[in-house]
């Protein structure tokens, strides 16, 4: 038993062999050019759903010189194949976590954020070339899908040795082949990188599977990983048989409990907002599958499928309805299609799913801002030992410490680790520098069966300068997540792509020896050691404060001139003001009746009113005295 997982290991570690791609390069094509879109839907444990849009284009380019004249595949990713040397390219943007305990494995894995590799080929090319090509293709593709991969830099790139392998095929000369490999755990995946994506489609938006991808529908998920894969295929025996491979892939999960309805029923309409308007008339073909079985039983299809697959991979057996689209809107009459599924009433039964041979999870350890260890946890949950390769990434500013690297196992039933270490079978350590080399790390072990491996390493939180912290410095500080890598004798929730493949039909009853699986933990949130910014902005804003309170008055005795004007004499109080009116109404009345003729009247009378107006002119002056006196006051 250990001399065959010793073999198993050492096919981990070997290049891809070219028997397996060969066989591409044996099909017949009918023009030069070929584009297919495939959707697969399948029910997940937990009232969730996946489904998985794939579009794929592949030029049979031959042994053109230049790539720039193209009529499905995009000129842009054809140039950049030819300007920086690159035979495979991957690049994934993904929102959310994939919970392999309960969904199994996806078709395309994707860790948090944004991720890219590549390979590099060419006759006389150095690594000093490489790293600059390598910043130049992140810059492209940084703004052909609007996302932030131009800040992929030597501080958060490395070179993988062993947890990659190629997937491409090139022409036989003795071109050395270099990879390069870079995440961005804090990249948000919103609209701007759909709508870039969704054009480098032949049809765009504008008709096919991916008219389904409205942005009000794609970013309420669970989980979405948009994926961008390029590789080259050519057959070392006939130079002229070339291809171009552009994959294009949509990777979504829905939460039924959050479509605000009463039961688990769903359609397509239900989860992208609208029904099927038809098929992209450039696709060679253009499939919807439906998985059937497992937690697809307790659905009924409506309408039913065209035709039923059944595919068997690793002793399992999965049945899949097909829906052809292209047969779908052969008739006369344009319709929307929909596919709704539609459970039994009454009927609450669950089947359990179970759990996946490997998976893995990854947490911190330790308190405070200073240091801490790094534990990720891999379980073994088949009855055979499982080779397994692990890489990190470690950023710059947090410093591991070989010496202090463990690896232990237990027994999958108990919740503390046991004394027995485990040997190290490969072991690749490359150290950090700060603010520019990230610490790279791989090591390849057996996990028994049944079994849970922890591996742990020290680490050091080391303080940033002020200008070195992002705008929200206190949300913490990311660690990519790492890679795992091994081979699987069983099949059991399986659905990766073959490797000679190119479809998703090409997976069905893909038996073979072991099957190939990488699969990515979570990423970390570090809290480095952070100044208080509020304390600095206190001050600027107290220092500003004043600074205006003191300059106003300053300014203003400092520029003005000073004039004492003489106050008039209408008073600014209320009351003196109702008093002056009233006295000037007084007075007004009284030097109209001194004009007005006096009419004749008897000798009692006019002595009567001349000492009347005697008194009344003497307290009138005297009031008006009184109110000059107030207001000079």
């Amino acid at each position: 038993m250990t001399t065959a997982l010793a073999f198993l290991l050492l096919l981990l570690f070997t290049p891809l062999a070219p028997l397996a791609l060969a066989q591409i390069h044996q099909s017949q094509y009918h023009t030069d050019e070929q584009f297919h879109e495939e959707l697969v839907v399948r029910p997940l444990a937990g009232d969730h759903v996946n489904t998985y849009f794939q579009f794929t284009t592949r030029w049979h380019y031959g042994n053109r010189n230049n790539l720039y004249h193209t009529q499905l595949t995009p000129r842009v990713i054809a140039e950049i194949l030819q300007t920086y040397d690159v035979k495979e390219l991957h690049i994934g943007l993904t929102q959310g976590l994939w919970r392999y305990e309960t969904w199994g494995y996806p078709i395309v894995e994707a860790t948090g954020g944004a991720e890219l590799w590549a390979w590099f080929s060419s006759p006389n090319l150095t690594s000093e070339d490489v790293d600059k090509q390598w910043m130049r293709l992140a810059n492209v593709f940084s703004g052909v899908l609007c996302a932030s991969l131009n800040f992929v830099d030597n501080t958060n790139s490395i070179a993988p040795k062993h947890i990659f392998r190629p997937q491409f095929m090139h022409l036989g000369n003795q071109s050395q082949q270099f990879v390069r490999y870079a995440t961005l755990p804090r990249e948000i995946v919103c609209t701007e990188n759909l709508t870039p994506w969704k054009k480098l489609l032949p049809c765009g938006s504008a008709s096919g599977l991916a008219t389904l991808l409205n942005s009000g529908y794609v970013h309420n998920t669970k989980y979405h990983s948009l994926g961008v894969k390029v590789r080259t295929l050519c057959d070392s025996s006939d130079p002229n048989n070339c291809i171009v491979e552009l994959t294009q892939t949509a990777n979504l999960v829905y939460d039924l409990k959050l479509l605000e309805q009463s039961s688990t029923d769903f359609s397509l309409r239900r989860l992208f907002g609208m029904g099927l308007n038809g098929y992209c008339e450039l696709a060679t073909s253009s499939n919807i599958y439906v998985q059937r079985n497992e937690q697809g039983e307790r659905f009924q299809l409506v309408p039913p499928p065209q035709h039923e697959l059944t595919s068997t991979i690793g002793g399992y057996t999965v049945l899949y309805g097909v829906y052809d689209m292209q047969q779908q809107f052969a008739g006369p009459g344009a319709r929307l299609f929909n596919i709704a599924w539609v459970g039994a009433k009454g009927n609450s039964n669950r089947e359990q799913t179970l759990p996946p041979p490997l998976y893995a999870h990854r947490y911190l350890l330790g308190n405070g801002q200073k240091r801490g260890r790094i534990a990720t946890e891999v379980t073994n949950t088949h009855y055979e030992a499982l080779p397994v390769v692990l890489m990190e990434l470690v950023p710059w500013y947090v410093h591991a410490y070989l010496h202090t690297l463990r690896l232990r196992s237990k027994p999958q039933h108990l919740h503390e680790c046991s004394g027995k270490m485990l040997e190290f079978k490969l072991l690749h350590y490359a150290p950090g520098k700060q603010r520019e080399l990230p610490t790279h790390l791989e090591i390849g072990f057996v996990l028994p069966a049944q079994s849970s491996a922890l591996i742990t390493i020290e680490v050091d939180y080391l303080l940033l300068k002020w200008l070195e912290y992002p705008p929200d410095a206190n949300h913490g500080h990311y660690i990519g997540a790492a890679v795992i890598s091994s081979q699987l004798p069983i099949g059991r929730n399986y659905t990766a792509l073959p490797l000679e493949g190119h479809l998703f039909k090409d997976s069905f009853n893909a038996s073979r020896a072991a099957y190939m699986l990488t699969l990515r933990t979570e990423a970390l949130i570090v809290s480095l050691p952070t100044p208080d910014f509020s304390m600095p902005y206190n001050v600027i804003c107290l220092a500003c404060t004043v600074v205006a309170l003191a300059f106003g008055p300053i300014h203003s005795v400092a520029t003005k001139l000073i004039i004492v004007e003489r106050q008039t004499t209408m008073p600014r109080n209320l009351l003196r003001k109702l008093f002056h009116k009233l006295t000037n109404r007084a007075g007004k009345r009284s030097t109209d009746v001194g004009d007005q003729p006096l009419k004749r009247k008897p000798d009692g009378e006019a002595e009567e009113e001349e000492e009347v107006v005697k008194q009344q002119q003497p307290d009138q002056a005297e009031s008006n005295q009184s109110c000059d006196k107030q207001a000079h006051m």
